[in-house]
């Protein structure tokens, strides 16, 4: 029972915990950004991801940043993916003998479908 006028005492709340959800957002930001040096954003998106997955089922009060974290960490593993996935099967066309049955063929190959890789022919060095 309290005395009129006063308040009781109510401890104070547990500050909030939303470190995962911000990790998740950052390690998808990351993870786009890194795209662009050679696929090293895979990585920091796929953790992103995970971290964004269990900040969701914990219930967070920071429900948009998880969600948020785990739609760009989703979107840089997809656009990384596909993009890893095109060019490995670029790569394959011109390493299938039956196409090109010698090796000067196949670097032919490699310079026209990835001109910005530099074959040894190309660069005037010879291999002795």
């Amino acid at each position: 029972m309290t005395m009129p006028g006063y308040r009781t005492y109510a401890p104070p709340s547990a500050p909030e915990r939303a470190g995962m959800a911000k990790s998740s957002l950052v390690l998808g930001i990351v993870g786009l950004a890194g795209l662009a040096l050679c696929f090293a954003g895979l990585l920091p998106a796929l953790v992103g991801l995970v971290l964004g997955a269990v900040a969701l089922a914990r219930g967070t009060s920071a429900r948009a940043l998880a969600a948020g974290g785990v739609a760009v960490s989703l979107a840089a593993l997809v656009l990384g993916g596909g993009f890893l996935a095109f060019l490995l099967t670029r790569a394959a066309e011109c390493g299938d003998e039956a196409r090109y049955p010698d090796h000067s063929a196949r670097e032919r190959c490699i310079d026209q479908k990835f001109p910005f890789a530099q074959t040894s022919s190309t660069t005037g060095s010879t291999v002795e």
